[in-house]
């Protein structure tokens, strides 16, 4: 992997205020590499240009980490990601967080299969890919994650099931999706809409947290 793409995802790193070891940082050079190897192939993501793939996907995933980690308090969760694709977020969140055990499920077998090829040649015991529909798994799962999956309501209705008690739901949107948060049904609540600024990144993203609303009787 070249230095500009190294040098660039320090910056990140530094500006988004995240602490990562030489050795995350590579793990993650890897992994783009990885993204961009197979995406010659399987058509894992439309974004083929390195320094684009860079911005788009790692230093957005990985804007993620710092509310996460607050949220968990770097204790041991399992984390679920719905519509991993190629894992984004949850092999970033793999690799900057291994007290973490995070599964990406989606269901294209390829998608889920590259995950897999993820975990072992950057050596993730927390990471593994899973083909499977989200609404057929059981968890539980402290944590639910989403990157431009589909609507908020159709995210927390279809991965209910996999949700823990008490869990929580993040997902990570583009602009502040009001419309949406409208449409939730009535046993889930938004709670806290949280601003993110993606280093390198001339757009709007926002992390929707949202948590199981109490029966109304």
């Amino acid at each position: 992997m070249s230095r500009p793409l190294e040098a660039g995802l320090r910056h990140g790193v530094d500006e988004l205020r995240l602490r990562l070891s030489d050795v995350q940082v590579a793990q993650l050079l890897d992994y783009l590499a990885l993204i961009g190897k197979w995406t010659k192939v399987y058509n894992l993501t439309a974004v083929r240009d390195p320094a684009e793939m860079l911005t788009h996907h790692l230093l957005d995933s990985l804007s993620l980490i710092g509310p996460l980690r607050r949220h968990t308090g770097s204790q041991p969760v399992r984390l679920l990601d719905v519509g991993s694709g190629a894992g984004l977020p949850g092999a970033v969140i793999a690799i900057c967080c291994p007290e973490i055990e995070v599964s990406c499920v989606d269901t294209v077998a390829k998608k889920a299969a590259f995950v897999q090829q993820v975990a072992v040649t950057l050596k993730l015991p927390n990471l593994r890919g899973v083909h499977a529909r989200v609404e057929n798994l059981a968890g539980p799962f402290e944590v639910i994650t989403s990157r431009a999956f589909a609507s908020l309501a159709d995210f927390v209705t279809l991965s209910r099931g996999a949700l823990a008690e008490g869990g929580t739901w993040l997902a990570m949107k583009g602009k502040d999706p009001a419309d949406e948060v409208a449409a939730l049904p009535a046993d889930a609540a938004m709670f806290h809409v949280e601003q993110l600024k993606v280093p390198g990144l001339d757009a709007e993203r926002c992390l929707v947290w949202l948590k199981t609303a109490p029966a109304v009787t």
